[in-house]
């Protein structure tokens, strides 16, 4: 039998019960559960489709009521409980289908029978149900429950006590509305009595549990400071490392770990540890366990060892103790010379982070975590000498990590996929504060291996963003965002090593994708978000193609959307924050009103009764009374849940409306913001494209010059075989022209130099004519000469001045491509200081949004008074007409 099949049954068998509760439908009930059972079908069921959430929902109802039997409540209770260890259907269980509430409700039925299995079973599936999750305190019979845990912590069943005290330190951890309410009751001294007792028990499981509530609700007050001074801590630490590696169990493990987390974020106890005298050999055996083979030991020891490293004198011991070659160790028990157990420790983290992908999540990532914080230690240390060689190893395995995984391994892989990549990146970011730890990654790791990275990620969080709007999308977006301006940081950094990076680094800051991550980590209230993201804008602000007017854009609808959320937050009452949570809850049940459903459906009914639908074979048929059966039936189970949710909900909805008004209000205004900014921006691109064709023309016109100058000059060589007189002149102009470029000041005395150039010129031409005088015998041949030279130095005058005034305007035509240059650089500033006007003005236009919403509601006070005024006004009125028309109609009588 497939699953759909089963889920049918099992959804038509709880029907059948719910309508008649005989023997007979309870073991068809029971039956059909234990199928469901064996299918092992935990993803369809909590996948969030229409079937399996109406058969999880009557489960539940069956659950609850008091009247169902025990062995019926025992099976659907077993049945739920095979889903209690991972991670998404716990917290399915526990928020969407308020399985806590349903268990406790249970509970508080059979408090007068304590004994019962059901009780046990209950207070079992519970504890594993709260460990690591907060429990609202509005959960049903919460407070029913913690008075019957107060009260039977004490009883003779040893399973019942230490199922109480574990139940009651998930309750308390974390939790300060769990844990006044403790306080305030009556018994609450003979309960820390009783709790102090349990430190003696002969089971570690017990007394872990009972220092685990005692530390939760009298740490900071005068029995904790007794329980946790300087003269008890040390013991408890012992004990603590003693469970932790030769535990009772995973189960005790964890607690103990839990325990001295929660114990380290105390400033003083944290100061005890660091004086604690065996805390080397501890440590040293603590590390042992990561050779364990159980990848939940080994997750739990890395967050002891990460929560060490939150105190500064501790991390550099267990950096110490890591990094270093290995060397004897003692045991805590005997403190003798035995080996310790296992290899290096730091091999064992290589093993623990390159795990498998569809493994325990918390594994890789708590190895990664703890590899961040040894190496930022060691970078500020002497040790990132030693560690040198175990770095070229793990960079070798952490490298595989970021290649993409295969995309028909499903969303699931590709999630986790994210979040071990962030943290990789984390890692890489931490080994490039050091230049030869950066050197060793630049030559590890490729640009294209970071290309890709961002391109999955992208890719990845445009799906999520076109999906379904859920908490967990939101959540992986954030997540995804996060980890692809952390790859940009790492590529900043890396791009001086490596050409290629670079080119690919500005390519990708140029990607339009690039808005939305961007947009949502300068919007974080994440210090260190923001801070990336402002050193990734800082790069891609200067690039040509950065699409900076979509980046404003979407920072604005951000920082809109968050000030309209706050704003109803703090406007919405709490029968609004009921309604939003159940609608979080069960997202199902609002889909349309319930009369409006109901009266949809009896419609449907009646034609499908009177024949008018089409007429269809007799097998689509029945699947469509199928499915209209299953239907009605989840609208009968969830009338009740409906009724109350009416009222909650219309508010809801007016509130909506509301928002939407002003949404769509805030967006025409937005909009026409951002035509205008796009004219004005039109405006700048035309007047830079006519400053480009400009700057153009002027060079095609230097480049004609130059041409023109270079002819000139080759004509002139042509002419100093007339006159070698013309060399000097020639030099003078070189020297003249080299210093005529430098700058235009020494315009004056370049033109003084041509003056006496020109005499020199005179000069010359006199000389000639004294030779000519000597010349007798040729006075004719040398009249023609002179005249010939005549014309010569006439030509030569007029094309050095020709050359001088080309020589003019191709400095000015220079000159003018500088001042376009400044022109250029000074349009970039103005549209800059614009950009930066635009944000000025989006943030004037949030504020004038809210004096508004502050003038309608004094213009709606004012608009009352009006109408009341109005209405006197108009009394008035009425009583003079009547009283005048009185007086004329006695007038006319008389």
């Amino acid at each position: 039998m497939d699953v759909s099949t089963c889920l049918k049954s099992l959804l038509l068998a709880i029907r059948q019960y719910r309508n008649n509760r005989s023997a007979l439908n309870a073991s068809q009930l029971q039956k059909h559960i234990e199928d469901v059972s064996g299918l092992k079908c935990g993803g369809v069921l909590f996948s969030g489709q229409v079937l399996p959430s109406e058969c999880l929902s009557g489960l539940m109802e069956v659950a609850g009521d008091p009247n169902t039997s025990h062995a019926l409540t025992g099976s659907i209770i077993s049945l739920l409980a095979q889903f209690a260890s991972d991670g998404e259907t716990k917290e399915a269980l526990h928020s969407s289908y308020n399985f806590t509430g349903t268990l406790a409700s249970i509970i508080h039925c059979n408090r007068s029978t304590p004994e019962e299995p059901l009780v046990l079973q209950c207070l079992n599936v519970l504890q594993r149900l709260t460990y690591s999750v907060r429990t609202l305190h509005c959960t049903s019979h919460i407070h029913e429950l913690i008075s019957f845990l107060m009260q039977h912590v004490q009883s003779s069943n040893d399973d019942i006590v230490k199922a109480c005290l574990g139940l009651m330190a998930n309750l308390c951890r974390h939790d300060i509305s769990v844990q006044s309410h403790i306080k305030s009751q009556s018994n609450v001294k003979a309960f820390y009595r009783a709790l102090i007792i349990f430190l003696g028990h002969n089971c570690l499981t017990v007394v872990v549990f009972a220092l685990s509530i005692l530390s939760s609700l009298t740490l900071n007050e005068e029995v904790g400071q007794k329980l946790f001074n300087a003269k008890n801590i040390h013991q408890t630490f012992q004990l603590i490392f003693n469970i932790t590696v030769n535990g009772d169990g995973t189960l005790t493990r964890n607690y103990a770990v839990d325990l001295l987390v929660d114990l380290l974020k105390n400033p003083k106890i944290a100061d005890y540890l660091t004086k604690y005298k065996h805390l080397t050999v501890c440590l040293s055996e603590v590390l042992g366990l990561l050779h364990n083979k159980d990848p939940y030991t080994a997750s739990k020891v890395m967050e002891l060892l990460v929560s060490l490293c939150s105190v500064p004198v501790l991390r550099k011991l267990v950096c110490e103790t890591v990094l270093r070659p290995p060397a004897p160790r003692l045991q805590p028990a005997t403190r003798k010379g035995v080996q310790a157990r296992g290899s290096e420790p730091s091999l064992a983290l290589v093993h623990w982070v390159t795990s498998p992908l569809d493994g325990p999540e918390q594994c890789y990532m708590q190895a990664l975590s703890l590899l961040a914080e040894l190496f930022e230690e060691a970078i500020d240390s002497s040790l990132c000498s030693l560690a040198q060689s175990f770095v070229e190893l793990l960079l070798q395995e952490v490298l595989v990590l970021l290649q993409s995984p295969d995309s028909t391994e499903g969303d699931q892989l590709l999630k986790k996929h994210c979040l071990r990549a962030g943290h990789v990146v984390d890692f890489l970011l931490v080994l490039c504060g050091d230049d030869a730890l950066r050197l060793l990654v630049s030559q590890r790791l490729s640009p294209e291996v970071c290309v890709s990275q961002v391109e999955l990620l992208l890719s990845y969080s445009q799906d999520l963003s076109g999906s379904t709007c859920t908490t967990s999308n939101y959540q992986l977006s954030q997540v995804c965002s996060k980890v692809i301006l952390k790859t940009l940081e790492l590529m900043s950094q890396l791009r001086q090593q490596m050409p290629d990076m670079e080119t690919s680094f500005y390519r990708i800051l140029q990607d339009q994708r690039m808005v939305t991550p961007l947009s949502l980590a300068m919007t974080s209230n994440c210090r260190e978000h923001v801070q990336v993201a402002l050193r990734i804008l800082f790069e891609a602000g200067p690039l040509p193609d950065f699409p900076s007017v979509i980046l404003g854009d979407s920072i604005a609808a951000n920082n809109a959307y968050r000030q309209k959320d706050s704003e109803l937050s703090i406007r919405s009452s709490p029968s609004s924050e009921d309604v939003s949570f159940v609608g979080k809850s069960f997202p199902m049940m609002h889909a349309e009103p319930s009369g409006s459903a109901c009266q949809s459906i009896d419609s449907l009914i009646e034609k499908l009764q009177n024949g008018v639908e089409e007429k269809v074979k007799d097998v689509h048929m029945s699947e469509i009374i199928d499915v209209y059966e299953q239907k009605l039936s989840a609208l009968a189970c969830k009338e009740s849940r409906l009724q109350d949710l009416l009222e909650a909900k219309a508010l809801a909805l007016s509130q909506a409306d509301r928002l939407i008004s002003q949404y769509r209000c805030q967006r025409a205004q937005a909009e026409a913001e951002a035509r205008k900014l796009a004219s004005l921006l039109k405006d700048t691109e035309r007047k830079k494209e006519d400053l480009q064709t400009e700057l153009n023309d002027h060079l095609l016109e230097v480049e004609r010059l130059k041409s023109d100058s270079q002819q000139l000059l080759e004509h002139n060589g042509r002419l100093q075989a007339v006159a070698d007189q013309h060399q000097e002149l020639k030099g003078t102009y070189n020297q003249l022209l080299s210093r005529y470029d430098k700058s235009e000041g020494m315009l004056k005395e370049l033109q003084a130099a041509h003056i006496s150039l020109t005499q020199q010129a005179e000069g010359l031409r006199k000389t000639n004519e004294g030779l000519k005088l000597q010349q007798e015998r040729t006075l004719a041949e040398m009249a023609e000469k002179e005249q010939q030279i005549k014309v010569l130095k006439t030509d030569v005058l007029e094309k050095e001045r020709k050359i001088t005034g080309l020589e003019n305007d191709l400095r000015r035509q220079e000159e003018q491509i500088h001042e376009m240059e400044e022109n250029i650089s000074m349009l970039r500033k103005e549209l800059t200081k614009t950009e930066q006007a635009r944000k000025d003005t989006s943030i004037k236009a949030s504020s004038l949004e809210l004096q508004k919403s502050q003038l309608e509601a004094k213009v709606e006070k004012m608009e009352g008074e009006l109408s009341k005024h109005t209405q006197m006004i108009a009394m008035i009125h009425s009583l003079s007409s009547g009283k005048l028309k009185g007086d004329i109609t006695a007038n006319l009588s008389l």
